[in-house]
């Protein structure tokens, strides 16, 4: 239990007010202009944004046509939420996770392309949505922050055996249900982190009336905001897309192969009984990886050889080569500042997206044996030829690279709950009453 400031102090914070400065009013009369919802270790949730993040789940449940459970089932939910952004922020500033003005414009700009729109159109959108621009670029950083300190924070939790990675490949060529996905809702009816007898058979209650309520036809969604104590409750339950193998392996076994609406459970787990439903089943897509084979020569500017006078360079080598003058690898052997001069530039074979943009952009623009002008890399000044390109069937490699991927996924989800929970019960929490 960490040490905070001391009550009066908190309630300094909690309650804002302003006294009329007119003459004819008193100075006792006051205006509470925000109120705290709770303490967090040295941080607060405040009311404010609370009713915001309330007011944005009413807004898309009605613009889906979703219904809602409560008012304070949601708060309930909405709490949660807030207290865990909250501690993991703290976490994120004490570890010193920061999020500069560039990434954030990179990301903001990646989620416009990704909607097929320009960035003015994006903010365009937002603004015709009520929302403060400003504000949104902010929750953009929050996200972004929450997401590096929660990875930092998992991710040495995690160790995968190569054994591990070969029991699922094996387990995916055995599987005959290889190219589906599915869409699964989750609903977590939780027990005490040392539950007794009397726990267990109230909280196995609780999910069997779930179940019920689910076969009778009951919206999936609303009884998971209303009821579920998973990280995806205020997302309707959803886990989203994924392979039979991506799952928890007590939720595969029981999915595999079964068809779309199909309810299942209770399942028990360590934090409580699961309600699982197939919210739809869909085809595996199929990907290609295109390889290409490239040789370079790199001249690196440096303050004795100037940006022009490489690039000059660079085109006075073009010109030997098509004058007959010289050879591209004899030239590379050289003249060339990368590691790859003693091979004559060669490059070999290789995922072309694993290059520098400029790079890759460039091979992608050639013919097989064509030569680039000079062209500026991160790296300095480049001529290249691409000197090949294949389809490769790399399907063995996929597949380990796959199997180690679901693995990790699977032990992320459960990590990050055992983590996010050890956080809270380390944590000093105190939520006031709403109505104080």
């Amino acid at each position: 239990m960490k040490t905070l400031l001391p009550l009066k102090s908190l309630f300094a914070v909690a309650l804002i007010s302003i006294s009329a400065l007119s003459p004819t009013k008193s100075f006792s009369a006051e205006q509470e202009l925000d109120r705290v919802a709770a303490i967090v270790d040295q941080g607060v949730v405040l009311e404010s944004e609370v009713k915001e993040l309330i007011a944005n789940i009413k807004a898309q449940a009605k613009q889906n046509n979703q219904t809602l459970p409560s008012d304070n089932a949601i708060r309930i939910q909405v709490m949660d939420k807030l207290i865990n952004e909250s501690l993991i922020l703290q976490l994120g500033e004490r570890m010193g996770v920061q999020v500069s003005d560039a990434q954030l414009d990179d990301t903001i700009a990646n989620l416009a392309q990704s909607n097929n729109m320009s960035l003015e159109q994006f903010r365009q959108v937002i603004l015709n949505d009520g929302l403060s621009y400003e504000r949104y670029r902010e929750s953009v950083r929050k996200e972004l922050i929450i997401g590096e300190v929660r990875r930092a924070s998992v991710r040495r939790r995690i160790n995968i055996s190569a054994q591990e990675v070969s029991n699922l490949l094996e387990t995916m060529k055995a599987q005959t249900s290889q190219n589906e996905e599915y869409n699964i809702g989750h609903i977590l009816i939780e027990f005490p982190p040392e539950p007794t007898q009397a726990d267990l058979d109230a909280a196995k209650g609780r999910a069997e009336k779930v179940i019920e309520l689910l076969n009778e036809g009951s919206d999936f969604g609303r009884i998971a905001i209303a009821s579920s104590g998973d990280a995806n409750a205020l997302d309707g339950g959803s886990l989203g897309w994924k392979t039979i193998n991506e799952l928890p392996t007590l939720f595969a076994e029981v999915i595999d192969g079964k068809k779309k609406g199909d309810v299942f459970g209770p399942i028990r787990t360590g934090l409580g009984f699961s309600i699982v439903k197939i919210l739809d089943v869909r085809g595996r897509e199929v990907v290609e990886v295109e390889e290409v084979q490239a040789r370079h020569i790199l001249i690196k500017p440096t303050i004795i050889l100037s940006e022009a006078k490489a690039e000059e360079m660079l085109q006075g080598f073009l010109d030997q080569i098509a004058a007959g003058e010289a050879d591209f690898a004899e030239l590379a052997k050289e003249h060339s500042d990368g590691p790859t001069s003693v091979r004559g530039g060669d490059l070999g074979w290789s995922d072309p997206n694993k290059y520098d943009p400029a790079f890759r952009d460039m091979l992608a623009s050639l013919e097989i044996d064509e030569y680039s002008k000079p062209f500026r890399s991160s790296f300095g000044w480049h001529i290249t030829q691409l000197t090949g390109r294949r389809m490769l069937d790399a399907t063995a490699q996929i597949n380990e690279n796959k199997a180690y991927q679901l693995i990790y996924n699977r032990k992320f989800g459960m990590e990050s709950a055992r983590w996010i929970k050890e956080t809270r019960d380390e944590a000093f929490i105190e939520i006031f009453d709403q109505d104080l």
